[in-house]
């Protein structure tokens, strides 16, 4: 049996909760949501048919634009998924780049991100992206002007991923990736009576990919089953020195006293990879991008298990005698997802227009 928490759990309020259980089935609280979602489906619909008239136009940047997101609210895999794709892209020759819209981070405007920048100022996932994948990355609600900027800097790149972004028409696409994890579409509302931006769609709209990050289709559409296992671990200090996890360190936390905290959408997801490795844990649930302004474990915790998410705003100077360990998760794609995605992209070093890049 897992132990109990070391110090009380920070998880989402019991209202959040209840919410994110009431969009799995049509009960009593969806159904007395459900006059509000049609309001929003309807202003979906209408800013949606305005891009369709040609009212409202989509810009096209000077590279192909990949858009990774999911329908539903809450984590899904974006940024795994963001993570595979630019590995996927790298090995069939394109150099890629990020843009994000940077949730929670302090910065206006438009950022470029380096190992410098603190995650507070650019949000936990862009600093993150840049880490793991060494491509450059650029923030901004403004997607369009973080995607111009990227170019600008970096006139290499031959093909933009963006972090999100599904539902922001205004930066034109070439694909459009879809991820689904266990809850599908849950039971099929929009918000905020079920937990979808937008329609489930019949079918795999154009140039559209779906991934599941999941053990099993969570949806009629056909797609691309993601891989995912924990890379091992890797202490704190030498995760940011860039060194790898290695199977035997998490191996080795098996039977010993450790905490195991998540600050991100579904935390239980993580909790159950560690428990299925054989790691006795003591759950320790935050909400999505806790910002770990005070730590959420007493000073005398000996061992502490977090998700890169969690590390990228853990300072070493603060852990005091706490020893602290990074799980990173393994993600991969599979070729038949990269094949179907090269369908889509003009060669490497091809511009969206057909030219060739700087």
């Amino acid at each position: 049996m897992d132990q109990q928490p070391l110090q009380a759990s920070r998880a989402p309020s019991g209202a959040a909760r209840r919410l994110q259980q009431a969009w799995l089935a049509r009960g009593g609280l969806a159904r007395l949501l459900w006059p509000v979602s049609m309001l929003f489906a309807a202003l979906s619909a209408m800013r949606r048919g305005l891009y369709r008239l040609g009212l409202m136009r989509a810009q096209i940047v000077s590279a192909p634009v990949i858009v990774v997101g999911n329908l539903i609210a809450g984590g899904a895999g974006k940024t795994p998924t963001v993570m595979a794709l630019v590995e996927t892209l790298r090995a069939r020759g394109y150099t890629p780049g990020i843009v994000s819209r940077g949730y929670g981070a302090a910065a206006a405007g438009v950022l470029a991100v380096t190992r410098t920048t603190l995650a507070a100022d650019c949000g936990d996932e862009p600093l993150l992206l840049l880490l793991r994948t060494g491509a450059p990355v650029v923030i901004g609600r403004d997607r369009v002007a973080a995607a111009t900027q990227l170019l600008r800097q970096h006139p290499r790149v031959d093909v933009i991923v963006s972090d999100d972004g599904l539902q922001h028409l205004r930066l034109a696409r070439s694909v459009q990736v879809l991820v689904f994890d266990e809850r599908g579409a849950g039971n099929g509302w929009l918000l905020p009576a079920g937990p979808l931006r937008e329609p489930l769609p019949p079918a795999v709209p154009p140039r559209s990919l779906v991934v599941y990050n999941a053990r099993a289709p969570s949806t009629p559409l056909p797609g691309t089953l993601a891989t995912r296992s924990l890379a091992g671990a890797v202490e704190l200090a030498d995760w940011w020195q860039g060194r790898p996890a290695r199977a035997a360190a998490l191996d080795a936390l098996r039977g010993r006293r450790v905490l195991a905290a998540a600050g991100m959408a579904r935390p239980e997801r993580f909790f159950t990879m560690l428990r299925e490795h054989g790691l006795t844990i003591a759950p320790l649930p935050l909400p999505d991008h806790f910002d770990y302004a005070t730590l959420p474990w007493a000073p005398d915790t000996p061992e502490v298990l977090v998700t890169e998410k969690d590390a990228i705003k853990l300072e070493l100077a603060r852990m005091g005698l706490t020893r602290v360990w990074v799980a990173p998760l393994d993600f991969s794609l599979d070729a038949a997802f990269g094949a179907a995605l090269f369908e889509l992209l003009p060669p490497p070093g091809t511009s969206s227009d057909g030219n060739a890049t700087a």
